[in-house]
């Protein structure tokens, strides 16, 4: 069977970050996914997904991404339930992440991303890779 996901679009707030009784790290956030085509003189709309990341990706999705940034993300959909307050049952449907990639451009200044290194290209030198 296939399930696989990939998606570009802005998050719509900061990753929120929590953990599981048994201590697992997970990330929350959602995305806002353009629609393609827009009914003539309308404004554009978009899609609204709700992305799950786990782990060493959750920690890094928290630290590196922001709100209104563009990302591609790439993953699966899993279905869940559960009882709410007044008995009744919900449904989500949410995309669990594999991978995460920054989309946006490079900003100027990236010295302050921790743990990226910064390779000079305009060196007359060749690169070592």
């Amino acid at each position: 069977m296939l399930n696989q996901v990939n998606m570009l679009g802005r998050l719509v707030k900061d990753p929120e970050m929590r953990s599981t009784t048994t201590g697992k790290n997970v990330a929350s956030f959602t995305i806002a996914v353009p629609r393609r085509f827009a009914p003539k003189d309308a404004q554009v709309t978009a899609d609204f997904f709700n992305v799950t990341a786990w782990g060493k990706l959750g920690d890094f999705v928290c630290k590196y991404f922001k709100k209104g940034q563009q990302v591609v993300i790439s993953g699966k959909l899993e279905n869940r339930s559960w009882i709410d307050e007044s008995g009744n049952k919900k449904y989500a449907t949410d995309i669990v992440i594999e991978q995460a990639y920054f989309a946006d451009g490079k900003k100027a200044d990236a010295s302050d991303v921790e743990g990226f290194n910064h390779v000079d290209t305009s060196a007359t030198e060749e690169l070592p890779f």
